[in-house]
């Protein structure tokens, strides 16, 4: 698997299901590393891509390992991650996608000082990688530097070749709510819905944002598609018993009730139902 397979992976897995609330941590770890190699200028000026017939040796080492510390981050193994980008870092100091990935590694360890070292220094190398970036925002969004992350997430977007479109659009949308700036943030998350209607951290996020807005049948109409689908949990099926109770639908609400007895019997949000905590 390449690099960029590899960490697209990563990203399928650590930026989903389940939801923590209007602000979904796993989030911070969609973007894990940048196709190997940078852009080189050939003779006309032109930006042209690292094939691996161009990497030096010790870019193939750096890259080997790297593709080995995405493995472990995604197994969880974090210390073990990043010996393995300590490693490749050795092999070639100017390897981008490496101290990207270095810098989710400090997220996880709750290192922000270091983390935001490694971000900066991936995006030294290469200023437009759009995954540091997206990294870079997140990190300034859980330290209430909205207007940082959100300038980070547009650069990111600005990228006419990045590939993580609804991701980071999402993310932005996330941010901006965190910030107060409702009205951006239902923005963002529907256009992140409409890039990517099928990621239930987008659908969920956009449902419960409307429905504190008070537009209750658009929040409807989001969060029952989650709720019928395969990736409908306690949370989500929890928001949808409260959009429900709110709307007077006293059949949808007991039928999603009674899911959430059946399914979730030791969750909390059957605890809040069980109270009449519809409201908190």
């Amino acid at each position: 698997m390449s690099t960029r397979e590899n960490a697209q992976a990563v990203s399928a897995r650590l930026a989903g299901w389940p939801a923590g609330g209007l602000l979904v941590a796993l989030l911070l770890l969609s973007g894990c590393a940048s196709p190997p190699g940078s852009p080189a200028a050939g003779a006309s000026g032109a930006r042209e891509v690292m094939t691996e017939s161009d990497e030096t040796p010790e870019r193939k080492r750096a890259r080997i390992r790297l593709e080995l510390a995405i493995g472990y981050f995604e197994q969880g193994r974090t210390e073990i991650a990043l010996d393995e980008i300590k490693q490749a870092l050795a092999s070639d100091p100017a390897f981008g996608p490496a101290y990207n990935l270095r810098g989710l590694i400090y997220m996880r360890l709750n290192d922000s000082r270091q983390a935001e070292e490694s971000l900066r220094r991936a995006l030294a190398i290469n200023p437009r990688d759009a995954d540091a970036l997206h990294n870079l925002g997140w990190l300034a969004c859980t330290q209430d530097r909205h207007e940082e992350a959100i300038n980070a997430f547009r650069q990111a977007l600005a990228n006419p070749t990045y590939g993580g479109r609804a991701k980071t659009t999402m993310t932005l949308g996330l941010c901006q709510a965190r910030a107060g700036r409702f009205e951006d943030a239902e923005q963002s998350l529907a256009r992140s819905y409409e890039l990517d209607a099928g990621n239930p951290v987008t659908g969920y996020n956009l449902a419960s944002l409307l429905m504190r807005r008070g537009e209750l049948a658009r929040a409807q109409f989001y969060i029952r598609r989650l709720n019928n689908s395969e990736l409908a949990n306690a949370e989500s099926l929890w928001l949808g018993i409260r959009v429900e109770q709110r709307l007077g639908d006293k059949l949808a609400m007991t039928q999603l009730a009674e899911q959430l007895k059946k399914r979730y019997p030791q969750s909390r949000e059957l605890a809040a139902y069980e109270r009449g905590a519809f409201h908190e």
